[in-house]
């Protein structure tokens, strides 16, 4: 029995511990993020410029191939794999924390370090999610519409915002999306900067940032809804927006691991 007990204390022990945190936690976190932003804009504009022009090819091809309803699932579905995303970001940020050298030929060390696995690990998980929600998305949609298709994205917006089944849609989605933000949220919240800054393995990265989530809910939901509006934002001029918005987001994500996580 005190064998179990003293392995239970190492368990306990293993997973490190979750301050409670607040409104000012994500304001300083936002703040800070902005300073690395300013203090690296050219290594990390170059770290998300892929975004944009991804963003733009993924509305290009939904176009031709007449496949206008999976455009929305796909470009929220960056809130669901950009902590996998911005790797880059966080190494940046503990690099410009350590006064150690910031630019971006270091922003990828952590996929070649011995953390690597556990950064793929956390990473497919939420791939395998961003997968579940597409499908979702588009079962919820041909259990409404079947195989019928629209000629231009305005002639489905039309559709969508003035009849019924369009509200349906919009109304089950947004909750189907939510739901699978929060899973996302829940198992990504630090997971990635602690991995980086600590080296735990992805079991214990993933406890962690649940046990965030569980211990402050009201602060995480909230933080939660200023990514996602956030990101709503940046999409909305072609994605352009994102060039600014993704990096200080995950500058952002950095301090508010350091807040969060006791040392």
């Amino acid at each position: 029995m005190a064998m179990l007990d003293a392995a239970s204390s190492h368990r306990v022990m293993a997973r490190p511990s979750v301050r409670p945190i607040g409104a000012r936690d994500l304001k300083a976190a936002l703040i800070k993020g902005v300073e690395d932003f300013m203090a690296m804009p050219t290594h990390v504009l170059f770290l998300v410029a892929i975004y944009p022009i991804a963003g733009v090819i993924i509305a290009t091809v939904t176009f031709e191939n007449e496949l206008i309803p999976v455009l929305f699932p796909l470009a929220s579905g960056f809130a669901l794999i950009g902590p996998f995303a911005a790797i880059g970001l966080y190494e940046l940020s503990r690099r410009r924390e350590q006064g150690l050298d910031v630019s971006w030929a270091h922003a990828y060390e952590p996929l070649t370090s011995r953390s690597a696995g556990s950064i793929v690990a956390v990473g497919f998980l939420l791939m395998l999610i961003f997968v579940a929600w597409l499908v979702a998305a588009m079962g919820l949609y041909w259990a409404l519409y079947g195989n019928e298709t629209h000629d231009s994205v305005f002639a489905f917006a039309r559709e969508v915002l003035t009849t019924p089944r369009g509200w349906m849609l919009i109304v089950f989605g947004n909750l189907v999306g939510a739901a699978f933000s929060l899973v996302a949220l829940a198992l990504s919240a630090v997971s990635f900067p602690l991995i980086i800054d600590r080296g735990t393995d992805a079991g214990t990265a993933i406890e962690t940032s649940v046990a965030l989530l569980r211990e402050n809910p009201r602060t995480m939901i909230t933080w939660g809804l200023i990514v996602a509006g956030l990101l709503v934002m940046g999409m909305l001029p072609l994605f352009v927006g994102l060039a600014l918005v993704l990096p200080i987001l995950g500058h952002a994500t950095w301090h508010l691991y350091r807040r969060a996580v006791a040392p």
